[in-house]
């Protein structure tokens, strides 16, 4: 009943009370299962997973087979697959349609790979090269305006190689000078493409409020300090966030 109301269900009528250290740990464990799930956006059954837990802890049989549950796993992962395939799609579709009507507002500007831009504020500093490191503020979202991504609402600007993000941020750091702040549109092939990430489903144009606060010299031990959901340590390395 507890694991039940741990994994974020609300079919438990009892109340957890985390009171001793092992509920508060078995809460821990369950909350990191669920968000683990949900990212994977994996399709389960909260009840049996919990009574499957609940068999094992107990030290009962299992209800499966071991050919029964690779089955089961493997057909669940087609249908994920085949879900996943239908939404690149549509969002591919969408994605296209937002790129040819954003392109033509007033002020943006489109490179000869896809990426569109609006100067918000144009800096007097130095522009980055690919051996560069930078230091930024961004917000990122997707079209509809959900937002996946935030150094702002950390509190902690990013700092991370220009050469280690996904290529649309790349080449847009490039055109930037210290002080910049640029709005972008990111097309999904200049991003992560038809592979979903945390927060951003497949083929997904992203739009990023950046701000470029300092540009720093490459060094060799340093690495991508960024939100997952851009870079190219999750593609390339981080959040190509």
């Amino acid at each position: 009943m507890a694991l039940s109301c741990v994994v974020g269900l609300t079919s438990c009528n009892k109340k957890v009370t985390l009171d001793t250290d092992q509920k508060k740990a078995s809460y821990a464990i369950g909350s990191q299962l669920g968000k683990n799930l949900k990212d994977a956006k994996v399709d389960y059954d909260p009840d049996v997973l919990v009574q499957a837990m609940k068999d094992i802890k107990e030290g009962k049989p299992e209800a499966l087979s071991q050919e029964e549950a690779m089955k089961a796993m493997q057909n669940l992962q087609q249908t994920a697959q085949k879900k996943q395939a239908e939404t690149a799609e549509e969002n591919k579709k969408k994605g296209d349609e937002f790129l040819a009507k954003n392109k033509t507002n007033a002020n943006v500007k489109t490179t000869e790979s896809g990426l569109q831009y609006v100067v918000e504020k144009e800096g007097t500093g130095k522009t980055p090269t690919d051996t560069d490191e930078v230091k930024v503020h961004y917000v990122g979202t997707l079209i509809d305006g959900t937002k996946f991504d935030s150094s702002v609402d950390r509190g902690q600007p990013a700092e991370f190689p220009v050469n280690g993000v996904i290529k649309g941020w790349t080449e847009a750091l490039k055109l930037m000078k210290e002080g910049s702040k640029y709005k972008l549109t990111i097309p999904s092939d200049l991003a992560y493409g038809p592979m979903a990430r945390p927060g951003i489903p497949p083929n997904s144009v992203l739009q990023f409020d950046v701000e470029l606060l300092e540009v720093k010299k490459a060094q060799a031990s340093a690495a991508p300090d960024l939100g997952a959901a851009h870079g190219k340590a999750t593609a390339k390395p981080a959040k190509k966030k």
